[in-house]
């Protein structure tokens, strides 16, 4: 299990509680509360303006991430059998894939519910989206449903599934209140939510990161607990150096 969880931010239990209270008290401005059931939060301003440009061009060259997702050297793909051990889906659960991408965890989901399983394979890019319908339906996975959504909203039905996996995509929501808020609403109560994305660590974290991620795991996990949700656990598998594993219950 990884243990480095410091960031250049924050780095004791005092400001983690103080960024999770301050983001808890601009919830209940929206919604009266902190409470279980939440009124959606206005849009407001993007955390990462532009942090999804390439994504919403409608000629993306679709192989090319292919070729850059689904390799060895990265470490979601050369370690994805110990990530779906992780998630431990059962037959005939509703999971969506949130950031499908090119589909990597999608056909892994679809072997895993089962025909009366669903997958939602969600995403901001309708070439992503379009790819993977097709792919499903050449291999007979009808249990694959693709959604595109927005910068804003999953787009999933209320209460429709048991388990959201959002890998190396949370750094990607431009809207993280909205976003979540939507999720939330997707999961049925108690469902899980599974977050992987990359260690911000200032002297250690590679510079590309540095630049492209916005923050670390701390500030990450505090918006998310902000949002309706529990951390029930850090579960990184040990192959996963530059990333980790949360794993949140839904309130």
């Amino acid at each position: 299990m990884q243990t480095r969880t410091r960031t250049g931010l924050f780095s004791s239990p005092r400001s983690i509680g103080l960024v999770l209270a301050a983001l808890c008290g601009f919830t209940a401005g929206l919604t009266g509360g902190c409470a279980t059931e939440r009124a959606t939060p206005t849009r407001g301003a993007s955390v990462k303006p532009g942090i999804n440009k390439d994504f919403l061009d409608p000629a993306l060259d679709v192989e090319r991430y292919v070729e850059r997702f689904e390799t060895e050297s990265r470490e979601i793909y050369s370690e994805r059998a110990a990530v779906l051990e992780r998630i431990a889906l059962k037959p005939g659960q509703a999971v969506a894939d949130i950031g499908a991408g090119t589909g990597l965890y999608t056909y892994l989901f679809a072997d895993a519910v089962g025909p009366t399983g669903k997958v939602y394979a969600v995403d901001i890019a309708a070439p992503f989206v379009e790819r993977i319908q097709t792919t499903a339906a050449e291999r007979g996975l009808a249990q694959v449903v693709g959604v595109q959504c927005t910068e804003d909203d999953v787009r999933l039905p209320p209460q429709s599934i048991d388990v959201a996996f959002v890998c190396d995509t949370y750094h990607h929501f431009e809207y993280p209140a909205a976003t979540l808020a939507s999720l939330h609403r997707a999961l049925r109560p108690g469902g899980t939510l599974i977050v992987i994305d990359f260690h911000r660590i200032e002297g250690v974290t590679r510079e590309w990161t540095l630049n492209h991620v916005r923050a670390g795991q701390e500030v990450f996990s505090a918006e998310i607990q902000a949002a309706g949700f529990t951390l029930a656990a850090v579960d990184t598998p040990p192959g996963l150096k530059e990333n980790y594993l949360l794993r949140f219950r839904r309130r």
